[in-house]
């Protein structure tokens, strides 16, 4: 069975359509427990976790960070890592459950899976975008923590899960995976388009390729920081935890 790990740090306004997607699944006891890991919120973002009924930590801010305390905390031996604007479709866990399956009862070596990209917003550029994404993940296995990621613990815990960093710790963890061991459901991760809708779409996806670069370059963590948009457009956690990130970041394509 699975436990979800959500980080937060003032996510009140989309929080609640992540955790109401879960609830069918929660009913049914596919999801056993929902921890919702908060980096220092002054919003109303714990209030609408406790509400839901979810377990509730308090951790150093960084998304990384919030991931790894999630996971420590997590109790049962499948977990999944969403994040707090993203909404997966009503499908999601026949498909999950169909995986899970098949890597516990060994017809697939253990690995992990993520959802197909897509976006809230309408028209020919996220359209684009989510083909683009597709493209990315099935060619380089470089999926994004927008996508969630469904992962055996004992494989989490093999090659040392989610990093202490302030950006880039889901294109660092699928790098550690490998091609090998990352799977693609069909169902959607829906994430909030609001960064590009105030940015541009073109505008956005440049500066994120940018971050991706540095990143691949050895740039350090608070370099890619403030590329990535500075305190106007990066995770606000990542703002704080300064030079404690251990080496990169994360970003959409």
């Amino acid at each position: 069975m699975i436990s979800v790990v959500i980080p937060t740090l003032n996510a009140e306004r989309r929080l609640a359509a992540c955790l109401t997607a879960l609830v069918p699944a929660a009913i049914e006891g596919f999801v056993r427990e929902v921890i919702v890991v908060d980096g220092g919120s002054s919003d109303r973002t714990l209030k609408v976790a406790d509400q839901a009924g979810a377990s509730v930590l308090s951790s150093a801010p960084g998304r990384g960070a919030q991931l790894g305390a999630g996971a420590k905390a997590a109790r049962q031996p499948w977990l999944l890592f969403l994040h707090a604007d993203t909404v997966l479709s009503s499908d999601w866990e026949l498909e999950a459950a169909a995986f899970m399956n098949r890597v516990d009862l060994g017809d697939l070596p253990s690995s992990a899976a993520t959802f197909r990209f897509a976006l809230d917003d309408r028209g020919t550029a996220p359209r684009v975008l989510e083909k683009l994404v597709a493209l990315r993940s099935g060619l380089l296995a470089r999926p994004y923590g927008d996508q969630g990621l469904l992962i055996p613990r004992r494989l989490y815990d093999e090659i040392g899960g989610y990093r202490d960093m302030a950006l880039m710790e889901d294109v660092d963890i699928a790098r550690r995976l490998g091609r090998r061991r990352l799977a693609r459901l069909s169902a959607t991760a829906r994430t909030s388009a609001e960064r590009y809708r105030q940015e541009g779409y073109l505008q956005r996806v440049a500066r994120n390729q940018l971050c991706i670069a540095l990143f691949a370059l050895g740039a350090s963590p608070d370099y890619v920081v403030r590329i990535y948009g500075g305190r106007d457009h990066a995770p606000e956690g990542a703002m704080r935890a300064g030079t404690k990130a251990a080496g990169s970041g994360r970003v959409k394509s």
